[in-house]
């Protein structure tokens, strides 16, 4: 069971209540939500077996501690695989090639038009300044209100 630590608490504000996890023993394979180990949207977790990264007990409890966060033994040791799992992801992730890649800021292309770039006054002043009652060279005349 996972537990706010009640030593963290910053006044104003409510307490983490722990780790949020998405994987349920009762999700169906090739979902989002699988068990690590089965098909998560077409790929072997177990295939991340040999992780050149990987996560252990004492790193879990002491990332939890840096978060505030109450982690039980039973938890620490979920938690372990779960991590391990993702940095398998992400060192999938590494593996592909991207040489000769341009790196992207958005799925599809896309081309600002461009204008020079100028000073100019919009060209609608007499417009803007038109139902003013007093104004004076595209200025709007206003009583003084500072002593």
């Amino acid at each position: 069971m996972l537990r706010f630590n009640s030593r963290a608490v910053i006044a104003g504000r409510k307490p983490f209540q722990g780790w949020r996890v998405a994987a349920r023993s009762e999700a169906q394979p090739g979902t989002r939500n699988a068990v690590f180990g089965q098909d998560v949207r077409g790929y072997k977790v177990s295939a991340f077996a040999e992780n050149r990264m990987s996560v252990d007990i004492s790193t879990v409890k002491r990332v939890a501690h840096l978060a505030r966060i109450a982690v039980s033994d039973d938890d620490a040791e979920r938690m372990t695989g779960e991590l391990n799992a993702i940095l398998g992801f992400v060192e999938q992730l590494n593996e592909v090639d991207v040489d000769g890649i341009e790196p992207m800021t958005s799925v599809t292309p896309m081309d600002m038009r461009m204008r020079e770039d100028k000073v100019t006054d919009g060209g609608i002043a007499a417009a803007v300044v038109a139902n003013a009652p007093v104004t004076e060279d595209n200025f709007f005349v206003v009583p003084k209100v500072v002593e």
